[in-house]
């Protein structure tokens, strides 16, 4: 968890872009997501222990890829073979990590405080995110996670609801106002509300 968080000083709040004559409803919201915990899990390569008898928060390590399994505070996203990101709203998420994860088989990094996440939600989010990341975004489905790039920037998505449109992007900190503001000048055509 973070007491700055990386978007304080840009993240402006009201609505911008084409939004005259439109229900609030109709707009896009982009929000940034703080006072959340990441960390990385990787499992050591020569061990032959299965991931998926792995639980953290009640939820087990997938060995699916892109595969994202979730409950009301975690979500756990396949990263790579072998490696995981735990996204939670849990402060003491790092001990329960620890305690199913043992030091031997696994490096557990907190990454928290290296990331910037940003919500996009919307029915026009798709169309936001084709304009920078080279995605099919019509072929992604709920609990998703892909790793690419909006406009050169390296982002991690998480598609929380394909249907209701609504999207984590992850992303190094110190990149996180760039990304900010390609979202934010993305999404004016749209018309959004910065909440």
């Amino acid at each position: 968890m973070t007491a700055i968080s990386p978007l304080q000083t840009i993240h402006k709040k009201g609505l911008f872009g084409d939004h005259h004559k439109k229900n609030e409803s109709e707009l896009l919201n982009i929000t940034e997501v703080v006072n959340l915990s990441i960390i990385q899990i990787v499992l050591y390569k020569n061990l032959k222990i299965k991931s998926n008898t792995i639980k953290i928060d009640g939820l087990e390590l997938s060995s699916d890829n892109l595969k994202v399994l979730s409950n009301n505070e975690t979500r756990i996203l396949w990263s790579s073979p072998n490696t995981w990101l735990v996204v939670s709203k849990k402060e003491n998420i790092i001990k329960n990590i620890q305690e199913s994860c043992n030091k031997e088989n696994f490096a557990i990094t907190d990454i928290s405080h290296s990331r910037a996440v940003l919500k996009i939600e919307g029915f026009q989010a798709k169309e936001v995110l084709k304009k920078g990341c080279p995605i099919n975004f019509n072929d992604i489905k709920k609990n998703v996670s892909i790793g690419s790039v909006y406009h050169g920037i390296n982002i991690v998505i998480d598609v929380i609801d394909n249907d209701m449109q609504i999207f984590y992007l992850l992303v190094l900190r110190s990149f996180g106002e760039s990304l900010y503001h390609h979202i934010t000048d993305a999404s004016l055509e749209f018309g959004y509300v910065g909440v």
